[in-house]
């Protein structure tokens, strides 16, 4: 029998904790979840929105990319808190840096996946996590990289001058109704980069509350293209239930549209 699948639900996978190793010597905690039964076609590394603003590993729309696209979309899903960062999964070694250490952050990541051989390395940045990505993912090993609601905030001309140089695919999904950036500047901006492709979502918001289904579907229609999108609804097989209440106290701030207090609070993530 079917089952809906709600945001609570987890599907089948292989899931582990692990740590990162940063050059600087901090140890960051993460997890790396994997399809069940068979090897991954392709590597989500998420590197997740401001934590002074309540983002970290367990933001709602990397959570359930976590519990659903391994057995959806035979996809590993490598998520972490970057320095400073907590969530249920622990705290990371070290400060929140403004876009600065955490360049030994996105390193780590990416050698990580490198060392556990996951195939077709796909960076996804969403907000504070998209400056990441522009400023240090572009690698040799990574495929290309997906940026959900980029504020532009931390990153640079010269790192889309990076991008555009390297030829490596660039997917920036931009919702209609962005705090920061919206499609018409966004495409803009972008223009810098001639392969980036820059998708306006309608009626989306930067914390994309009611609109995760749509991003996993446009993110696995790059990283996968043999699957077929949208993606389903239901499950026909076991399922687990996630507690989403344990995380309300670290995710309402986020949801509220309420900034963390903390040193950057009233800006932009």
């Amino acid at each position: 029998m079917s089952t809906p699948i709600r945001a609570s639900s987890i599907l089948p996978g292989r899931r582990e904790d692990i740590e990162l190793h940063t050059a600087d010597g901090l140890r960051l905690v993460g997890e790396l979840a994997l399809p069940a039964d068979r090897p991954p076609v392709a590597t989500l590394v998420c590197l997740h929105p401001l934590p002074t603003h309540g983002g970290m590993m367990d933001s709602h729309v990397f959570r359930k990319a976590a519990w659903r696209l391994p057995a959806l979309a035979d996809l590993a899903v490598l998520r972490f808190n970057t320095r400073g960062t907590s969530s249920l999964r622990g705290t990371s070694e070290g400060a929140f840096d403004a876009a600065v250490g955490e360049r030994y952050d996105v390193a780590a990541a990416i050698e990580y996946a490198e060392f556990a051989e996951l195939p077709n390395i796909w960076l996804v940045g969403w907000s504070f996590g998209t400056d990441l990505a522009l400023k240090y993912g572009c690698d040799p090993a990574i495929a290309g990289a997906i940026l959900l609601s980029p504020p532009l905030r931390f990153s640079a001309p010269e790192d889309l001058a990076t991008w555009a140089g390297s030829g490596r695919p660039l997917v920036a999904l931009v919702p209609e109704f962005d705090d920061y950036l919206r499609p018409a500047e966004a495409r803009e901006r972008f223009a810098a980069v001639p392969q980036a492709e820059v998708v306006g979502v309608p009626d989306a918001k930067h914390l994309w509350v009611g609109d995760a289904e749509t991003v996993l579907d446009e993110i696995v229609r790059r990283v996968n293209p043999t699957v077929t999108v949208p993606l389903p609804t239901t499950w026909d097989g076991p399922m687990e239930t996630g507690d989403v209440s344990a995380y309300a106290d670290r995710t309402v701030a986020s949801f509220a549209d309420t900034p963390v207090p903390g040193p950057l609070a009233g800006q932009a993530d």
